[in-house]
């Protein structure tokens, strides 16, 4: 317990430090969530809109979920070597399955009646997809990315094996900041994801139509 209660000290004591990694973890988090809403993104919605590649969407989900992000770290590492772009591409891997699957399955499991009712009245496929579809879709798509965000703020701690810097170069350098300075950076960690998902949180409360809202939640 004393060692939680230093830890605090360690806070206080660096609070340089440990603002100068978290920028560092910011931007990798925030490069590695931006790079697979690019990538995953429109593609989930894409055949989610057309109805089709389940069976991509959930094979990419469970690879993604298999795999350690340390051994993806590990393997990028000997063929990017070491630094930034090694841990970003472990993980954009590692955050395109949640994306991807969520996307697709909150475009794919819109009520179909409303869709057929949209072409009976003579929209186009695209003002289908952003008239009907994608304001429906909304709090199930937000789900993924804030899970993704989460994953990855939390899984870039590793980037210090590979010279990614960021928090983790403290929570793994016990030798260097003690243990009250390990957990310090740990509790920042875990803030830092408890902000992101908050804030897509409240991406999603604000971007959501009201009457979406209210029906999910009745």
């Amino acid at each position: 317990m004393h060692t939680f209660f230093a830890s605090f000290s360690f806070m206080a004591d660096h609070f340089g430090l440990l603002a100068d990694r978290t920028v560092d973890h910011l931007k990798l988090s925030a490069a590695a969530v931006a790079v697979a809403l690019v990538l995953a993104l429109p593609l989930g919605v894409w055949l989610g809109h057309r109805g089709k590649g389940s069976f991509l969407t959930v094979s990419i989900s469970n690879i993604g979920r298999a795999l350690p992000s340390l051994a993806l770290i590990a393997i990028f590492l000997g063929l990017l070597g070491i630094g930034f772009v090694n841990v970003l591409t472990a993980l954009v891997v590692m955050a395109v399955p949640p994306v991807l699957t969520h996307a697709y399955l909150s475009v794919e499991q819109v009520d179909p009646d409303l869709v057929r009712a949209g072409r009976g009245m003579g929209l186009t496929e695209w003002q289908i997809l952003t008239r009907i579809e994608l304001p429906l879709a909304l709090p199930v798509l937000f789900t993924g990315i804030r899970i993704a965000a989460v994953y990855v703020i939390s899984s870039a701690t590793l980037a210090a094996v590979a010279g990614g810097g960021g928090l983790g170069d403290i929570i793994l350098n016990q030798v260097s900041y003690g243990l009250s300075g390990v957990i310090a950076a740990a509790l920042w960690v875990a803030v830092l994801a408890l902000a992101a998902d908050a804030l897509f949180g409240a991406l999603r409360s604000r971007l959501t139509p009201r009457g979406v809202l209210a029906g999910r939640s009745g």
